[in-house]
């Protein structure tokens, strides 16, 4: 009974389905007719005018957007628990060329308006610091805290009044949309450019990069290209995140998500450190506890000595999520 990652659950079979009635003859890299529908269908999602661009990793999707932003002597405001700062081995510098991660607290490893506003204000000495150009959130947070309408609104607002682009981390996009019961217009409202994530969410191997400032989007082509993330068969990356878009099979698979881990997090109780927002779960379990719930068959990582991460998924067996419930409450 998994917990691990949503990393680890497997690939939807409807992109399995679109893969295969992709696997005919078209034209390469992103001149096929299905990575030429990207910008429509998203435009269409979000409500205003968008271009959107495959490429195979969440880590390539958030660094190439920065690198909208960002210049080589720029920094990106970010919390010191983000991915791009915990999780991507230095690959913002590598795809900013040097551009530094400005870091800020948070509870719920989320940013607010004044601790980046406590940050910006540090920044003094002109071309002795490097300036801000940028500000990443998570969305949903690492530990999978939910940003509200209003959190999103003073950041953006921030961000305007400081010039600054917005980036947001959307690797569990999908799960904060299914949260909120609000649409993906709403989630996004005030941000640049959009990691929009599949894989965690039933893809297989394609994450989308939204950029709201549609004049990017041929440098960005250019910045893909440079990384080596252009694929010649762009057409099965396509393929997945049409098939996830589809009578928005990627807002179902998040719910389920969504409803696994709820399920979990009512029988957990106090031993629960964040609320249940999303599809992570952050419990307090001694070592003698961990061994006896792996002994019952639950797979999980430890998060530090504290606690324990469980990450449920679309494909989470409702069954093991009840099972998973009762072994907390009885330890």
């Amino acid at each position: 009974m998994q917990f691990l990652s949503d990393n680890a659950a497997p690939v939807h079979p409807r992109l399995w389905e679109a893969m295969r009635a992709a696997d005919a003859p078209d034209t390469p890299y992103d001149t096929d007719a299905l990575s030429r529908e990207l910008d429509a269908r998203f435009t269409a999602l979000f409500g205003r005018e968008c271009a959107a661009l495959w490429v195979a990793t969440g880590t390539a999707a958030n660094c190439l957007a920065l690198a909208t932003m960002v210049d080589p002597h720029g920094g990106v405001v970010c919390h010191e628990e983000a991915h791009i700062e915990m999780d991507e081995c230095g690959a913002p510098g590598f795809y900013l060329h040097g551009a530094k991660l400005l870091l800020a607290p948070g509870a719920g490893a989320k940013l607010s308006a004044e601790a980046i506003g406590e940050v910006l204000a540090g920044i003094t000495r002109g071309v002795h610091q490097v300036p801000a150009q940028a500000i990443s959130i998570t969305q949903a947070s690492e530990y999978g805290m939910v940003y509200r309408p209003d959190e999103l609104a003073a950041i953006g607002a921030l961000a305007k009044d400081h010039g600054l682009g917005l980036h947001m981390d959307g690797a569990r996009f999908g799960n904060a949309c299914a949260f909120l019961d609000a649409a993906p217009a709403e989630v996004a409202r005030p941000v640049d450019a959009l990691s929009f994530g599949f894989v965690k969410n039933g893809g297989m191997g394609a994450e989308a990069v939204i950029l709201f400032d549609t004049e990017k989007a041929e440098m960005i082509r250019y910045r893909r290209k440079r990384a080596g993330h252009l694929q010649s068969k762009g057409r099965y990356l396509a393929a997945q995140i049409l098939a996830m878009l589809d009578d928005d099979l990627w807002l179902e698979n998040a719910r389920a998500a969504n409803a696994a881990a709820a399920e979990i997090a009512v029988a957990a109780g106090d031993r629960l450190l964040y609320p249940a927002e999303a599809n992570e779960l952050f419990v307090a379990v001694n070592a003698e506890e961990r061994a006896a719930l792996r002994a019952q068959g639950f797979a999980f990582y430890d998060w530090d000595e504290a606690c324990v991460r469980l990450v449920t998924s679309w494909a989470t067996d409702p069954a093991h999520a009840q099972a998973l419930g009762k072994a907390i409450a009885a330890l």
